[in-house]
């Protein structure tokens, strides 16, 4: 059976201070609605948010 290796943020509780924010973004050509997916510290994500509005 082989080892099944997983990708975490978690180094020793590090991942604790980031999180995954997810907009929705309205292309201007066609119209579509397109998901962006950013990985933040958790400190700026008021200021990701109020940036991007």
């Amino acid at each position: 059976m082989a080892k099944k290796a997983v990708a975490t943020l978690r180094t020793a509780g590090a991942g604790k201070n980031f999180a995954k924010v997810v907009r929705v973004v309205k292309s201007p050509k066609t119209g579509a609605y397109t998901f962006k997916e950013e990985i933040i510290p958790n400190d700026d994500v008021k200021a990701y948010f109020a940036k991007h509005k």
